[in-house]
């Protein structure tokens, strides 16, 4: 039904608003990620939460949102590579999140505070847990007499958490403003038959049992004020945890104003508190769905019984998302009953099978005859944002809901408010031989009907054409003859940041789909990055440096002469001004397609710039790379200028390289550093062999990381681009050196940099060189030379000169049986044949190198 489609759009793309949630920890807390997936606590009783079906279910969707292999080592990988704030920032925009409240008063080892979370949406809010609020302050001021307590306590009210938020007693950074309501959890304490005529006398009883520490405390045995309070955790007696319990509270005049909020569904107690809901007007109820412990059709259930009775009005949503960002992706529901407080403001999650049973709700109530399908799409948004956002009293500009004013869900870079429908175009996206970004352009719905799962047809010859020459090349048995599939990775698909109305998607070579091409580079990286996993259990990360120059068009007349637009020197700061407007327009670019980028500066040529990104799994890194070239030279273009990353632009100025910076990790640990600072050149043995693999076919690697005749321009002694075959520490002229990253030990290594990559390099390529190098390192335990702390130039005879030439590079491939080993002889050939053509088209065309501006 077209209606029913209109139902489901609308349900999967409103922003969700959610009422209670946790902080996050860091990713080297004690906290175990398994965890994620369940409540059992203790190594024994988590070892079979891999058994339960919401494990699997919640880990193949987080293994598909990261868009890594679905199994829970690979996605303990994704998350130490790319660092908490990048899959923080994918989890939350994967859900839609645009507030939270955090209840803070969870201990939790290594928790960030509420500011953290600040980073990653507009409002974070605080709710006070009360009876955490109260042992701080008791452990504060126990000294005193109980007598003198008891009193403060009984009449404590909503200032007191000005008093909580100065004294910082339980981490909250968050102003006064922004504690929103408080919460108790008398529910496991006591439960929720609760005596309304507690005395003084009795109050202060209880008091000095806590202070004697007999007793926790218990909020309502000290008070009953005005302000209602929320209760539950997981201890809970569920006899004493029906909600029908509360009407000695609800039926007391003293909370007849109050407005109270069933948590949860009040599970399994759902029908109960529909039924409280639409016979006492200050009871609401909240939802949370994606429950671990029920099947899909238990989740189903609960929210039916939930809106039996209740008031559409007085329902809202939750996830109790806690501990890791992806809990409030997937949505974190706890199996037990709270009672929440009045707040004037809330937070949002984006639970993702919220979304689907909530549509299969309403789906059944339109099939019924119960609502209209316009009712039902009111009843959804107000569910998951109206409602609360009105009972929250949230200042929020309000646009009317239309459908077609939202944008997918799947999409982890799209922004607010653009439809499916509005993007028009998909561009699918590879980088062929000679490193030259291409692409398909499909119209939208054809990508979804069509190509999303079929693939888009590509010749076979796209592998075999060169930098000069749109056709195969000699060489690499590659023709005309042929077709495979470019099917995308949909993990990789986003909005493009810098047009309306596209899309772009990096795609895979496909004999048919789910059949990989040999000469695919994409799966070549994997391939050998598999092989590093399997033999030795490491991931190899990696970071790139790109150096690129911005140019301006100074001809005349049709002619066209493009010089630097500036002319300011290394890390000019009138530079970075000159250029703002690109770099800064590129920077919020990349931030929208979740790339890190660590720092920006003016480098020695004119009007030459810096970005480096982040740290990420090196098949990561590539995809990142591949799509900062496209963001770089997409905004220069914007502005009316140039960017080109060509190793040498002109034989005059400065060369340009696309430094790489990488390590080693073995669950999730950078083993490239020593665990002791006694080895030889502050690297591990694992990392001595790997880099000694490296050096060792460094001649051969040449033709993969600096693969076009320039190349060789821009490889010159003292240029600080590394001309010699050798590694010294932090030694710019050397091709490799070891660097250290802040805080590391004195001494220490942490990773290397390979200098000798530039901006023609096809980067999946290049990489999977470099890791089949490093695996052949590491197979024979090669050992590393001593390393040259001076200008090598100033030792020749004694230090061997690298390849000068692609001819010569190609020479020292031809010997190196160990890549046609490990990426493949097939597709070793083409590579050969490519860059045996480039050497034979440049050195006939001498000036042609000038036209590389226009392709990298």
């Amino acid at each position: 039904m077209e209606d029913l489609a209109e139902l489901r759009k609308a349900i999967e793309r409103v922003e969700l608003v959610d009422g209670h949630a946790h902080n996050i920890v860091a990713l080297d807390s004690t906290v175990p990620f398994l965890s994620c997936f369940s409540e059992a606590t203790g190594e024994e009783a988590l070892s079979y939460a891999p058994h339960t079906i919401n494990f699997k279910r919640s880990l193949r969707e987080i293994a598909e949102l990261y868009g890594c292999e679905k199994s829970f080592d690979a996605v303990q990988e994704f998350r130490q590579s790319r660092g908490l704030e990048a899959i923080t920032a994918m989890c939350f925009k994967a859900a839609r999140i645009s507030t939270v409240l955090i209840d803070g008063g969870l201990e939790l080892d290594k928790k960030f505070d509420n500011s953290w979370l600040e980073k990653f949406v507009p409002f974070v809010g605080i709710i006070l847990r009360v009876e955490r609020l109260a042992e701080r302050i008791l452990d504060e001021v126990k000294c005193f007499y109980s007598a003198y307590l008891v009193p403060g306590f009984l009449t404590l009210h909503p200032e007191v958490g000005d008093y909580f938020c100065t004294r910082n007693s339980i981490n909250y950074s968050c102003s006064v403003a922004k504690v929103l309501g408080f919460k108790s959890i008398a529910a496991y304490r006591s439960g929720l038959e609760i005596n309304t005529k507690v005395t003084k006398e009795e109050a202060e009883k209880g008091l000095n049992n806590v202070l004697q520490g007999e007793f926790k405390i218990n909020w309502f045995t000290l008070q009953m004020s005005e302000n209602c309070l929320f209760f539950g955790d997981k201890d809970l007696d569920l006899r004493l945890s029906n909600p029908l319990h509360l009407r000695n509270v609800l039926e007391d005049k003293r909370f007849s104003k109050s407005r109270i909020v069933l948590l949860h569904a009040s599970y399994p107690f759902s029908r109960e508190a529909s039924y409280l809901a639409s016979v006492y007007p200050q009871v609401y109820l909240d939802f949370g769905l994606a429950i671990p412990k029920l099947s899909f059709y238990g989740m189903i259930s609960s929210l039916k019984e939930l809106l039996d009775l209740a008031p559409i009005k007085k329902v809202m949503f939750s996830t109790d998302g806690c501990t890791f960002p992806e809990t409030f992706y997937l949505g974190w529901f706890r199996k037990y009953i709270f009672l929440k407080c009045y707040f004037p403001k809330a937070l949002e999650a984006g639970a993702k099978k919220a979304r689907e049973v909530v549509f299969n709700v309403l789906q059944d109530t339109c099939t019924a005859g119960d609502l209209s399908v316009q009712e039902a799409i009111t009843a959804a948004v107000d569910m998951f944002a109206g409602n609360a956002k009105e009972f929250y009293k949230l200042n929020v500009v309000e646009k009317p809901f239309n459908s077609k004013n939202f944008a997918s869900p799947n999409s982890l870079t799209e922004e607010k408010h653009v439809s499916k429908e509005d993007l028009k175009l998909v561009r699918v996206i590879w980088v062929d031989t000679s490193g030259q970004h291409r692409c398909r352009v499909i119209p939208h719905k054809r990508f979804n009907d069509v190509v999303k799962k079929h693939g888009v047809g590509l010749t076979c010859a796209c592998m075999g054409m060169t930098s000069a020459v749109d056709g195969p090349a000699d060489g690499t048995n590659l023709s005309g003859v042929g077709e495979i599939r470019l099917i995308p990775d949909l993990s990789t698909r986003c909005k493009i940041p810098w047009v309306e109305q596209q899309e772009m998607v990096l795609a895979d070579m496909h004999v048919t789909p789910g059949e990989a091409w040999e000469y695919c580079p994409r799966e070549a990286l994997r391939r050998v990055a598999k092989v590093l996993k399997d033999e030795f259990n490491l991931v190899m990360n990696a970071g790139f440096e790109n150096e690129f120059f911005i140019l301006k068009n100074v001809g005349r007349e049709g002619n066209e002469e493009w010089v630097p637009f500036d002319k300011t020197l290394y890390c000019s700061a009138s530079a970075v001004d000159a250029a703002f407007p690109v770099l800064n327009e590129a920077i919020l670019a990349l931030k929208s397609l979740n790339i890190t980028v660590e720092q920006v500066h003016a480098e020695s040529g004119n009007g030459q710039f810096e970005i480096v990104l982040g740290y990420t799994i090196c098949t990561n890194a590539a995809d990142d790379l591949v799509y900062a070239r496209e963001v770089i030279r997409a905004i220069a273009r914007k502005h009316g200028l140039l960017a080109t990353f060509v190793p040498k632009y002109s034989l005059d100025e400065i060369g340009s390289g696309s430094h790489v910076h990488l390590s080693l990790s073995k669950n999730g640990e950078n083993v490239f550093m020593p665990r002791s600072q006694s080895t030889e050149h502050g690297i591990s043995k694992i990392g001595e062999e790997f880099m000694a693999g490296v050096l060792n076919h460094l001649p051969s690697i040449l033709a993969f990381t600096a693969p076009v005749p320039n190349s060789y321009d821009r490889l010159q002694p003292n240029t600080w681009s590394g001309a010699y075959l050798c590694w010294g520490k932090e030694n710019k002229e050397a091709p490799i050196r070891t660097a250290s990253t802040p805080g590391v030990p004195d001494g220490a290594v942490s990773n290397f940099e390979i200098k000798v990559c530039d901006g023609c390099a096809n980067p999946y390529l290049a990489l999977a060189s470099i890791v089949a190098a490093g695996i052949d390192g590491l197979r024979r335990h090669l050992r590393l030379p001593k390393p040259v702390d001076e200008n090598p130039d100033n030792l020749k005879g004694e230090v061997q000169r690298l390849p000068c030439s692609l001819s010569e590079s190609l020479e020292a491939l031809e010997k190196d049986t160990l890549m046609s080993d490990l990426i493949g002889e097939n597709l070793l050939t083409a590579v050969k044949g490519v860059r045996k053509a480039e050497i034979k088209y440049y050195a006939k065309n001498k000036d042609a190198y000038k036209n590389l501006i226009y392709r990298y």
